[in-house]
């Protein structure tokens, strides 16, 4: 099935149920409420583990974002965890890949390969943050998937 001819509510339903959560709380709120949510789950983004700040090489830069983002997929009990690091000077985007390492972190691959790629599109952020940003949203969660693929062959 294609995802992307997923009306929003299946869109919805095809996520993890952590991510639904979250979707579900950004929606309810007003575009203004949302940003300033976005800029909640930045500050509590937790840092790299100290065993991947050490190995920075290793992770993927996503390059369609204007701001440095790297990512790292790890794959452990048929659980997906995501590393993200993207700087605190950039908090919308930094708030963005928490959301995406909190709703997916620990679903199963399947799961995680099934939910659609433009969740900033379901948190209603199309209509808080510029076109331009929203492509390197979008893009982030491609090169998650695309690096979950590669750890599963």
């Amino acid at each position: 099935m294609d995802i992307s001819q997923l009306s929003i509510e299946e869109k919805i339903e095809a996520c993890p149920p952590a991510l639904q959560e979250i979707i579900e709380d950004f929606r309810s709120a007003v575009p203004q409420e949302r940003i300033e949510y976005l800029i909640d789950f930045a500050m509590e983004m937790p840092d790299l583990p100290e065993w991947l700040h050490n190995k920075r090489d290793a992770m993927e830069q996503v390059h369609e974002c204007q701001t440095p983002v790297f990512v790292f997929t790890e794959v452990k009990d048929d659980k997906v965890q995501f590393y993200i690091d993207v700087p605190r000077e950039s908090p919308t985007v930094r708030g963005y890949a928490a959301i995406v390492a909190e709703g997916l972190n620990g679903s199963s691959p399947d799961a995680v390969l099934q939910a659609p790629e433009d969740v900033h599109m379901l948190l209603g952020l199309h209509e808080a943050i510029s076109p331009q940003r929203l492509r390197g949203l979008h893009a982030l969660i491609a090169y998650l998937k695309r690096q979950l693929v590669a750890q599963m062959n």
